[in-house]
């Protein structure tokens, strides 16, 4: 789940595209909640991405990380098979459909409403059920894999990282197991990125391995993500 869940390096650019912090114009006067509450649903009420999500129909702010993304690796193919991991609330989905995938398949933890051209698995994508059932919704080798997957938080930033950075390796264990030739990982990490063997073998496996974070990202958060383009296939040797 990604952090969109609670309602469920940078490239250079104008200040104002990259998420930069601007003065709160609304404030949540209501003493009842507490202080994280309210300062939450401020940092909600001010963030233009969250408007702009409301204003172009995206189900959530997190949608504009993954066009900021495809906009500068072109990962999003037509008619290609996507899996889409940590899928809730389904925002990287609307996305995968809009850019021409074929078929979009998500997983999460929790429930996802309908939406015409994705099927949506409410299962545990560390469970041993989860690969076939993968297999028999997309009907063939994923062409893209999207990973968006945050662990639950437990409230210690750093062991919160590291939970969230154990899925992020399970989905590229997964990729490199599953992607169609030709096809394209990405997928949230934190501050250091992937363990080092692991963002070794994708280097071997994939043409190109970058890191981004995109002007979407809160400046706060400590996450990057790493985007895997041109799959070698699985008959090199480590993959």
């Amino acid at each position: 789940m990604s952090e969109e869940g609670e309602e469920k390096r940078r490239w250079r650019g104008p200040r104002s595209e990259r998420g930069a912090a601007r003065p709160l114009s609304e404030r949540v006067r209501d003493k009842r909640k507490s202080p994280s509450s309210r300062a939450w649903i401020e940092r909600q009420l001010n963030d233009p991405y969250v408007r702009r999500a409301k204003d172009e129909g995206f189900r959530a702010r997190a949608a504009f990380k993954l066009i900021e993304l495809d906009d500068r690796f072109r990962f999003l193919k037509k008619d290609a098979r996507v899996l889409d991991l940590g899928a809730a609330p389904g925002g990287w989905a609307q996305v995968a459909l809009q850019r021409g995938a074929a078929k979009v398949v998500g997983v999460d933890l929790l429930p996802i409403e309908p939406m015409a051209g994705a099927a949506f698995l409410e299962i545990d994508f560390l469970s041993p059920e989860a690969p076939p059932a993968i297999e028999a919704a997309l009907g063939g080798p994923p062409d893209l894999i999207l990973c968006d997957m945050a662990a639950n938080t437990t409230g210690h930033q750093r062991t919160d990282q590291i939970r969230t950075g154990a899925l992020a390796e399970a989905a590229a264990e997964y990729a490199l197991a599953h992607l169609a030739p030709g096809g394209a990982f990405v997928t949230k990490a934190f501050q250091g990125g992937l363990d080092a063997a692991l963002l070794a073998r994708l280097k071997q496996a994939f043409a190109r391995v970058r890191h981004a974070k995109p002007p979407a990202s809160r400046a706060e958060s400590a996450e990057i993500y790493v985007v895997a383009t041109g799959f070698r296939g699985r008959d090199r040797p480590g993959t």
